[in-house]
């Protein structure tokens, strides 16, 4: 399948839960992949990936990677993270400012730093994670809801300023991922009824393909059954 032969794509949050089925289904289709880690992975390339190491909740961190992957055809933004926090009262700064540092503010600062060369070229494709948390919110994850449903207000807010230049923006809503992590913190779910990463990116492929080309502003909802 050369579904993205000759397509640069960059893939944050790549060493993630959810990165190595999204980096497997992109290397699948023939693209040429960057991928950016918070730490070194290996060889700077390995298993035809080029990894960048950087600190994507700065705005200094997202410049350079976005610098050292060079000009992209697609971002796809893994990048985030979970904490539940408690109720409103109960949940300390730090937890809030975490979970906006990597659920929005890394989203933020890594789109403004690739759209000026896909305006320029007139094409891109960017795709977020969100969550369904972000549009049906749950008690005790205030941190963590209120991160997810900025970041949908970013994603559809950035495709009605790009929608006449041949960029779309749209993210994935995933409930529960069926991750090593996430089996970890709830031995006793049914897995079954969990979100499969691969089909997540899945969904992710054909947002970042030409097929798509009339679909922007979306939050794809990716429920399973859970």
């Amino acid at each position: 399948m050369r579904q993205f032969s000759g397509k640069r794509i960059l893939i944050t949050g790549a060493s993630g839960g959810l990165g190595s089925a999204v980096l497997q289904a992109f290397l699948d289709r023939q693209a040429t992949v960057v991928a950016v880690g918070r730490t070194k992975h290996g060889d700077r390339t390995s298993g035809g990936v080029s990894w960048v190491s950087a600190d994507l909740t700065t705005s200094a961190g997202a410049l350079d990677a976005a610098r050292e992957a060079g000009e992209v055809d697609v971002l796809v933004h893994l990048v985030g993270g979970f904490a539940a926090g408690g109720p409103v009262e109960k949940t300390t700064g730090e937890i809030w400012t975490r979970m906006l540092d990597l659920n929005l503010n890394s989203a933020f600062y890594m789109i403004r730093a690739v759209v000026p060369a896909m305006l320029q070229k007139r094409y891109g494709r960017i795709i977020a994670v969100s969550s369904r948390t972000g549009l049906d919110p749950a008690a005790n994850l205030s941190a963590y809801g209120v991160s997810k449903a900025a970041l949908n207000a970013l994603i559809r807010t950035v495709a009605l300023e790009t929608k006449d230049s041949g960029i779309t923006v749209n993210a994935v809503l995933p409930s529960v991922i069926d991750t090593p992590a996430n089996r970890q913190a709830m031995p006793s779910a049914d897995y079954a009824r969990w979100v499969r990463p691969e089909s997540i990116a899945a969904t992710i492929c054909w947002l970042a393909s030409d097929e798509a080309a009339d679909v922007n502003g979306a939050l794809v909802p990716i429920y399973g059954r859970a």
